[in-house]
């Protein structure tokens, strides 16, 4: 096998463990969120109740849920914490990635989904403790664990892309497709989720994210600082 050859091989792999650890930790995260319900993370979007067989799903209200948690959330909050992170990771700013964790506890848009998120998030940050090579994980990690920061999944999402060197468009487009599809599914169940009024909905969303991620993907030269968030 030829020097290139074996880089080109090194990089598919690195690709594909960067795509299993963040698909991890996505489906640790959506599996809670399905496991809580909808209504038990996010009562501040006043979402549709879990449907049962006796309760069919109200489609308008299922929209208006997932509007306003696109609106809300996803873009002024999810998808650019998930790009700073990537950044703070790629240039082993430990500071700057803990300011951002602090930033994010005051947002209170966030405060239905703390707990979920939180727990998701210290878990994958554990699950990269081998790794004593990487001392902005490391040094993420004992903030974490000394009450310092939170371990926000966004945060650990963004991390982990910049640590395996994934893509930041693809795994944010990845993100957000899992999330809207995983409260789409808390807020409905099984069944419901598969009804063809519903799979339009959400399609309809999904159909809009890939330009939505393009306004997030950081614009500044290399050599500039990374501000914090500006949350609108």
């Amino acid at each position: 096998m030829t020097p290139s050859q074996q880089d080109a091989c090194r990089r598919s792999t690195e690709s594909e463990i960067a795509r299993s650890a963040a698909e991890n930790l996505l489906g640790d995260f959506s599996a809670l969120l399905q496991q809580l319900g909808v209504r038990g993370i996010s009562p501040a979007f006043d979402p549709p109740a879990t449907a049962t067989a006796a309760q069919p799903i109200d489609v308008p209200a299922l929209q208006g849920f997932l509007e306003d948690y696109y609106a809300q959330v996803l873009l002024p909050v999810d998808l650019p914490a998930i790009a700073g992170a990537f950044e703070r990771g790629r240039r082993g700013e430990t500071r700057e990635l803990i300011a951002l964790d602090r930033q994010l506890a005051q947002e209170s848009r966030l405060a239905p989904f703390a707990a979920a998120s939180r727990k998701i998030g210290g878990a994958e940050l554990r699950r990269m403790k081998p790794m004593r090579g990487e001392r902005t994980v490391q040094r993420y990690l004992t903030a974490v664990e000394s009450g310092q920061a939170d371990g926000w999944h966004m945060l650990v999402y963004g991390l982990t892309l910049a640590v395996y060197s994934f893509p930041l468009r693809q795994g944010l487009l990845h993100y957000a497709r899992e999330t809207v599809s995983a409260l789409a599914f808390a807020a409905t169940g099984a069944k419901q989720f598969f009804d063809p009024a519903c799979q339009g909905l959400v399609r309809g969303i999904l159909a809009r994210l890939p330009a939505a991620v393009e306004k997030t993907l950081p614009a500044p030269a290399a050599h500039d600082p990374i501000p914090l968030l500006t949350l609108s």
